[in-house]
């Protein structure tokens, strides 16, 4: 079969699922997802909406069914929709349900293969049920942390009789791989419905798909170990502590220097106040491009200034965090090096060397082992945990994509609380 893009409106608000399904509509898109999220927020209004405002479009609605196939399927089916989405990691009872009801009500079933182990082995077995499609999908939170399902579209294709969807990360990089596993159904979310100009990526995806070629996206893409840093640079703190819930600040910890950022991991120093020593010593024995972080107890006199901060510069050093003083701002600031501390003074302190390198220190209220991601811009600093730094890197692009749109959508409506229905969120 010709392959289908399929668009995920994984929205919580209606209205903008709505516009971007009409925009992704006439960038070429095949069929429209009313998303899980929409369906859980909106009911199935949702799919009885884009069935009025779309009547000649094919309708997916991702139900995730695990129990009462049957009227969940019928209840779909009525509302509008050609094809309803039922878990693999269902019963077989409930997946002949949906089959049945399907039949009944005229809705093709997919069987979303969504956490299963045995995927050759699921799959085959809901293709004897009768299924129409099978999906192979990778949730989005197993996205921000690295993983694809084009790997398990391999272990299917051509073992089955039946059309695979595939879902799980794609954008116009690399849809045309997505076919080339052998993948009949394209299912494309973010790289399309976070989009500045959903028609035009639509139509991007599209010709990604049936050219088999790939087209540049320089965002909508998820990252591995190898690239944290680059990914890194296109977002804020801000977007990192909305990606972390609000967590990961070091309090009170300001930044010397505007309009730059600081991105590196953490080379840790503790030192005693004001005994300079091992910051400078730190120098020296930090990698190249790290962030040294001190913890000077939060109080005068300062431990670093322009000197160091020259040193930094002669090794690569990335930028520094100090929990305690700093001097020579005007210079550092001429320097245009990422320095960020909790006090400004212009009293140095003397070199005892008491303290110690590559230890946990407790920085801005918050604990930073060596190797963790640090962070630092015009708003703060972040801190990162090494083990999770793919994921949080992935979840701040995610959140930085989304407020893109949205910021569109703001210039188009008028207002943030018109644009995400404010007033339908309140606490009653």
């Amino acid at each position: 079969m010709k392959p289908i893009l399929q668009v995920a409106l994984d929205f919580i608000d209606l209205p903008r699922a709505l516009k971007l399904a009409g925009e992704a509509l006439q960038g070429g898109a095949d069929w429209i997802e009313a998303g899980t999220p929409l369906i859980k927020s909106s009911g199935l209004d949702a799919v009885r909406e884009l069935r009025k405002r779309f009547p000649k479009a094919t309708l997916v609605a991702d139900m995730k069914i695990m129990d009462v196939g049957r009227i969940e399927v019928e209840s779909a089916a009525k509302a509008g929709a050609d094809v309803v989405v039922v878990l693999g990691l269902a019963s077989d009872s409930t997946i002949r349900e949906c089959i049945e009801a399907g039949k009944h009500y005229g809705a093709k079933i997919m069987v979303d293969l969504l956490e299963v182990d045995a995927l050759l082995e699921r799959a085959k077995e809901v293709e004897r049920m009768g299924a129409d499609y099978i999906g192979v999908h990778a949730s989005i939170d197993e996205q921000m942390e690295g993983k694809a399902s084009f790997q398990g579209v391999r272990a299917i294709a051509g073992k089955t009789g039946i059309p695979i969807a595939v879902a799980g990360g794609v954008n116009s990089e690399n849809a045309h791989e997505a076919v080339e596993a052998g993948a009949n159904i394209i299912i494309v979310g973010g790289a399309i419905t976070k989009n500045v100009d959903a028609k035009k990526a639509t139509a991007e995806i599209k010709k990604a798909i049936e050219k088999k070629i790939k087209i540049k996206s320089e965002l909508f893409k998820r990252v591995s170990e190898k690239n944290i840093r680059e990914m890194l640079s296109k977002v804020s703190s801000a977007n990192i502590s909305d990606a972390m819930h609000r967590q990961g600040e070091l309090k009170g910890i300001r930044p010397v220097c505007s309009g730059i950022k600081m991105i590196g991991p953490a080379f840790t120093v503790r030192t005693y106040p004001g005994d300079w020593a091992k910051t400078v010593e730190a120098i020296d024995e930090a990698p190249q491009e790290s962030v040294i972080v001190i913890d000077a107890g939060g109080v005068e006199p300062a431990v670093w200034g322009e000197l160091a901060t020259n040193s930094c510069l002669e090794n690569n050093i990335a930028g520094v965090v100090i929990d305690g003083a700093i001097r020579d701002v005007v210079e550092i600031r001429k320097l245009k090096f990422p320095a960020f501390a909790r006090i400004i003074t212009p009293t140095a302190g003397e070199p005892k060397g008491f303290g110690e390198m590559g230890v946990p220190v407790k920085v801005g209220g918050i604990r930073v082992f060596p190797g963790d991601w640090v962070f630092g811009d015009d708003d703060g600093v972040v801190v990162i945990p090494q083990k999770r730094a793919v994921e949080i890197t992935n979840r701040a692009m995610d959140v930085l994509e989304k407020e893109n749109r949205i910021r569109k959508e703001i210039k188009q409506s008028g207002t943030l609380g018109k644009v995400t229905e404010l007033l339908k969120w309140e606490k009653k």
